[in-house]
């Protein structure tokens, strides 16, 4: 059986950015970018620009099935495979952390965590300055043991919770994940520019009834003012491919990732002036 959780320094760097963000009366404002997009060099870069905006950045490791990611994603995650090793990651992670004090999460599918060994995996990481880690296609199978991989290491594991969980689900979330819990903005892939769902605010706040972990919103975050109404409920607005999506196609991906950062951070701070 895992042991209760003692988070590691960089875990308790998710931490502090949430109550920070908190105490801003805003949500906290995550921000994701696959490593190796557009560029392994230039990935790094916008990483670093992205965190002078972002109190959280999500380092997606690119995988050859992004069943939850939309088409924005997966060509992103597809031209950063070129040349692609999970080392990347840690390196950024590492260097990003001596150089900022944003807190980072890892995106990661279930099969590149197997491949390179969950453990490996969670110890690297957490050296590097790893918060916590999101695999949104844990198998059941596989659950335990990566969670006493990580708990080991002192990472969070960050649940994704479809608006379908039930009570009993929720409260099993709760119990065993740590560092906060990811809910859907709007159904389906990610990259789709639907309206948020209109009982997203119940839904979130179900959700922080059911569980004491703070709660993000993603998918579905397309737009400055969206990041804003949403930063009125939830703990925090993570931001993917309204990222990609400028940076593609620009002449300076770099620029145009930090200028988008700047934007979404002028929404979730927009909250917090209605709200003071």
């Amino acid at each position: 059986m895992p042991t209760p959780m003692q988070p590691s320094w960089p875990a308790a760097r998710l931490d502090s950015a949430l109550a920070a963000s908190r105490a801003q009366h805003r949500a906290a404002l995550g921000l994701y970018l696959p490593v190796g997009y557009p560029t392994r060099q230039a990935s790094l870069d916008a990483l670093h620009l992205m965190a002078q905006s972002a109190d959280i950045l999500e380092l997606g490791v690119p995988h050859t099935r992004p069943v939850l990611d939309g088409p924005v994603i997966r060509e992103a995650v597809s031209q950063a495979m070129a040349g692609f090793q999970m080392d990347d990651v840690f390196t950024a992670a590492a260097d990003l952390t001596r150089a900022t004090p944003v807190a980072l999460l890892v995106m990661s599918y279930w099969a590149p965590i197997a491949r390179y060994g969950p453990t490996r995996f969670a110890g690297e990481l957490v050296a590097a300055g790893g918060s916590g880690v999101l695999v949104p296609d844990l198998p059941l199978h596989a659950a335990a043991g990566w969670r006493a991989a990580a708990e080991t290491a002192g990472l969070h594991t960050v649940p994704f919770i479809p608006s379908y969980a039930s009570a009993a689900h929720l409260a099993a979330i709760g119990a065993s994940h740590s560092g906060m819990a990811y809910a859907p903005a709007t159904p389906g892939l990610t990259g789709n520019q639907r309206p948020l769902s209109s009982d997203l605010p119940q839904q979130v706040q179900r959700l922080r009834s059911m569980t004491r972990l703070p709660i993000a919103v993603g998918i579905g975050v397309s737009t400055r003012d969206q990041a804003a109404h949403a930063s009125t409920f939830a703990d925090a607005v993570v931001v993917g491919s309204a990222v990609i999506r400028r940076m593609r196609n620009q002449t300076d991906p770099v620029a145009a990732a930090a200028g988008i950062a700047r934007d979404f951070a002028a929404g979730v701070r927009r909250a917090q002036r209605s709200a003071a």
